[in-house]
């Protein structure tokens, strides 16, 4: 049983809707449904009643409603006992990270700030965004570091949680190079002649930055899918081996671009391209939540960076 049932199974009392408790819990609702039956697949009963509307608890949910607030209650309590005793927690920053960022993005940010700022010491979570996401709003980490796209937007509330922009990036295609130091394959493609494709799970963020790609150019691309993961590296691991053309982000490609290994594979055009923010997110200090000294002297540098040296002022609101 993993601890996010319990949190959807009680989000979904609370709200008596599939729909808003997914939304809440920033799942699909087919995915929130899927982890509800696996929780009652665990349990070997049903806990809501599916012959009515709106939802209902069956006499076991009702029953397994307060032994999950319990159970939750008491992880949620030994979490913070160890964090607390762990001889760093007040002096390193935690930061939930996807996996593309956490190998391209966060070294080179990391040797910026202990130039600029400070050295830091840091425990990086690598993950998919979804999870990454539930990091921060669990209180599982410190800051949040994500891709954003208002077409694909990460649904954080902006009176709970901070967020600042440090940069951007590009997901267009690439192709391994030939001998002549072109690619190998280039966009649109045929009917006659499809391009092998190397594609993004349906449930990687990137896979559905493409799927925007896809479905919005004027030029039909014809693509034959060859081979999918939701790791950004092993696409790129597999156009290099000439094995078909990849949509990946910019940042993952520089030093095989520069070496003529990868093209790009768009024919240099924007018309096969997307640009993404990454976004950095912490949960706002409250006076039950003050969060940890470091973080506040970082998130203050950071904000003084991004206004051109000067401090922001803070509405009388978020005070």
């Amino acid at each position: 049983m993993e601890t996010k049932w319990l949190e959807d199974f009680i989000s979904l009392v609370e709200t008596n809707n599939f729909s808003r408790s997914a939304a809440l819990r920033h799942v699909t609702q087919p995915a929130f449904s899927r982890r509800i039956q696996s929780l009652e697949n665990w349990l070997g009963t049903d806990l809501v009643d599916r012959t009515s509307y709106p939802t209902r608890l069956t006499p076991a949910g009702i029953v397994f409603y307060e032994q999950a607030l319990e159970m939750l209650s008491k992880i949620n309590g030994a979490r913070e006992m160890l964090r607390s005793k762990r001889a760093a927690a007040q002096t390193s920053i935690d930061l939930a990270v996807p996996h593309t960022l956490s190998l391209t993005f966060v070294p080179k940010w990391l040797t910026k700030l202990e130039q600029d700022f400070a050295p830091i010491r840091s425990r990086l979570m690598a993950l998919n965004v979804h999870d990454a996401v539930l990091q921060l709003v669990e209180g599982g980490c410190d800051l949040l570091l994500c891709y954003h796209h208002p077409r694909q937007p990460v649904q954080l509330d902006p009176s709970r949680y901070d967020m600042l922009v440090l940069g951007h990036e590009s997901l267009r295609a690439y192709a391994r190079c030939d001998k002549n130091k072109v690619p190998e394959y280039q966009l649109p493609g045929t009917k006659r002649a499809p391009l092998p494709f190397l594609s993004f799970t349906n449930n990687a963020y990137l896979g559905r930055m493409v799927e925007l790609i896809l479905n919005d150019t004027k030029i039909p691309l014809h693509l034959e899918p060859r081979y999918e993961t939701d790791m950004a590296e092993g696409l790129k691991m597999m156009a290099l081996e000439g094995h078909g053309i990849a949509f990946l982000p910019e940042s993952a490609v520089t030093r095989e671009l520069k070496q003529k290994q990868l093209a790009r594979a768009d024919r240099d055009t924007a018309d096969w391209e997307i640009e993404m923010e990454i976004r950095l997110y912490r949960e706002r200090p409250s006076p039950s939540r003050q969060g940890k000294p470091i973080v506040d002297r970082l998130w203050e540098f950071l904000e003084v960076q991004q206004n051109g040296g000067r401090k922001r002022r803070v509405p009388a609101s978020e005070r």
